[in-house]
């Protein structure tokens, strides 16, 4: 279904493939990753370990799509959450 291990990460996170990004943004260049923010550089670097474990527990690829999209949602929630919270002094 995707070209490789990198669109599943793509879809779960951004919900496009690398092909499809850059047919939606021709002018731009790069890949997806180099306009990603901080906090989704970070859920991708947690995706990226979490994906591995899953691929040695042989989970179908399918499967691990729909689970790191679960966790890039909670993941993403989360550091959201941090970034507005304001730290008394």
């Amino acid at each position: 279904m995707y070209a490789s291990e990198a669109d599943v990460l793509n879809m779960a996170l951004f919900g496009v493939t690398a092909k499809q990004w850059r047919d939606a943004n021709p002018d731009r260049k790069g890949n997806i990753r180099d306009y990603a923010t901080i906090n989704e550089l970070i859920c991708l670097s947690n995706m990226e370990n979490i994906n591995a474990v899953l691929i040695n527990e042989q989970v179908p690829q399918s499967d691990r799509l729909l689970k790191l999209n679960q966790i890039a949602i909670q993941q993403m929630r989360v550091l959201h959450e941090v970034d507005n919270r304001k730290f008394l002094k």
